[in-house]
């Protein structure tokens, strides 16, 4: 299923979009007709190749300075227009046991995770206002809702940007800019190296005990991310607000 007609020539800012989901969202939505800007921390080859990928500019931001974020989002103004579809995806995450979480990266959590994406959202509202409309696409994850092992400090981050995101969608819908809320469960992003050398096991043991207790048998693709996201930012953006929208293989439903 394919939605061009709806994002044809829209601006589409992806946060975090040099590797992993961020750039298979930033893709895909190319395809389906928007002008993507994607970002990460640094204008770095694995972006400027995204950028190339799909036509679009590819913009520096520290998602946790709030000076970067509405400069960043004036210049897409700037050489695109006003952004009208935001996918909030940028993160940071490490895994540490909580009596050894340290409080400056507690913090950091926070400020990239949460406090970042509330100063994306707050700059490109007055131009979805103008638009008349617009989309959020808020990147959150299953340990929002569900805790995980030596990952205390993300999951609180990412329940935050859940609640941010429910309560963003009952405020704006009257103004037709519709919130989705994305958890996605165990992806294949670079991500689970982190997890493997967290476990001390290679990246292909890591993939293999996931896929043990999820119901598809495998982990997800960036791609079946990115796909959803096309779903939320065009038709399924209304009646979706406020939802939350779970891809895991039916992790969550034998999880708990």
């Amino acid at each position: 299923m394919t939605f061009k007609g709806q994002l044809q020539n829209k601006v589409a800012l992806v946060t975090g979009a040099g590797q992993g989901i961020g750039r298979a969202t930033a893709i895909r939505l190319a395809e389906e007709g928007a002008k993507v800007a994607v970002n990460d921390l640094d204008t770095h080859p694995d972006l400027q190749a995204v950028a190339r990928e799909t036509g679009g500019i590819a913009v520096a931001c520290d998602m946790s300075k709030a000076c970067q974020v509405e400069t960043m989002v004036k210049e897409i103004a700037e050489q695109l227009g006003p952004v009208e579809i935001l996918v909030a995806n940028a993160a940071y995450m490490t895994m540490v046991p909580f009596l050894e979480q340290d409080p400056g990266d507690w913090w950091k959590h926070l400020n990239v995770n949460l406090t970042g994406h509330l100063g994306c959202i707050q700059a490109v509202l007055a131009g979805m206002r103008k638009l008349g409309g617009g989309r959020i696409i808020i990147m959150s994850s299953m340990f929002g809702i569900e805790g995980w092992k030596n990952a205390s400090a993300y999951g609180a981050s990412k329940s935050g940007l859940t609640a941010l995101g429910e309560a963003l969608a009952a405020e704006l819908r009257s103004e037709n800019i519709h919130v989705g809320i994305v958890h996605p469960g165990v992806i294949d992003t670079p991500q689970l190296q982190v997890d493997a050398d967290d476990f001390d096991i290679s990246l292909d043991e890591v993939k293999a005990m996931y896929a043990k207790d999820i119901p598809l048998d495998r982990v997800g693709d960036p791609e079946e991310v990115a796909a959803t996201v096309s779903f939320l930012a065009a038709e399924g953006g209304p009646i979706f607000s406020g939802q939350i929208v779970q891809i895991n293989g039916g992790l969550s439903r034998c999880s708990r």
